[in-house]
């Protein structure tokens, strides 16, 4: 299996703790986040990573070249300039196009940590035949996604209160919080007509809005934290002191 690691962004939320090294090497409990994010996406079978890098690019290569890409594959795809997600994914779509394309794979933030079982959305974005399966919450953010009756992403919204930007009809809406987990179809990838930067949530809402199946895969039961404040590093390290969180 394949994975795509985000892990291009400046981290500027994580100063001063990234003014030397890039977020992907900010280490919690001992280790980095990319090797918690390979280590946890390798105990789901995948073997073959792709990075994207951009800021201290150089030191996230070397580091790989140290620990000898912990015994995988691992390509990097630099960006000159930052490409957002969907940017990217589509810089790096050779990697999922190369060999076996009718298999799914996975995009992961470096900063996030989470026990979302990646067993269980693998299986529900087969049978549910989806284009792309994303991983929710029913918690606060500043950026919603809207999905319908079916679990289909239908539109997004800013906060609580804001205004529905609805793709596509629904007769009940739920407003539920991304968590920077994706299972996505190769078959996507030669759909994405973005060009230059942008977020691959902006493809997903096109997408939808032409009725291509993106599910959601509720995570509620699993622990998530995004680590992208010092503090939540610090309240990650507290919980796997208190026997709260395994890394």
């Amino acid at each position: 299996m394949k994975a795509m690691i985000l892990a291009a962004g400046l981290g500027t939320r994580l100063r001063p703790l990234t003014n030397d090294r890039p977020k992907a090497l900010v280490e919690v409990s001992g280790r980095t986040l990319l090797e918690i994010t390979i280590q946890r996406l390798a105990s789901f079978g995948v073997r073959d990573f792709i990075i994207n890098v951009h800021h201290f690019a150089d030191t996230v290569s070397d580091y790989l070249a140290q620990k000898r890409n912990f015994g995988f594959r691992i390509e990097i795809s630099r960006e000159d300039v930052l490409l957002d997600t969907g940017g990217g994914l589509k810089k790096a779509s050779w990697f999922f196009l190369d060999g076996n394309v009718e298999d799914e794979f996975i995009l992961h933030n470096v900063d996030v940590i989470s026990t979302i079982d990646l067993s269980r959305m693998l299986q529900s974005h087969a049978e549910n035949h989806a284009l792309a399966t994303l991983a929710v919450q029913d918690r606060d953010t500043s950026r919603y996604l809207l999905f319908d009756e079916r679990s289909e992403l239908c539109g997004r919204q800013a906060g609580r209160d804001g205004t529905a930007d609805m793709v596509r009809p629904a007769t009940k809406i739920q407003a539920l919080a991304f968590s920077g987990v994706h299972v996505i179809s190769p078959r996507l990838l030669p759909m994405i007509s973005e060009e230059g930067v942008f977020s691959i949530i902006t493809t997903y809402l096109r997408l939808a809005g032409q009725k291509e199946k993106i599910q959601a895969f509720g995570a509620d039961e699993y622990y998530w934290r995004d680590l992208g404040k010092p503090e939540s590093i610090v309240q990650v390290e507290s919980d796997v002191a208190e026997n709260r969180l395994q890394l």
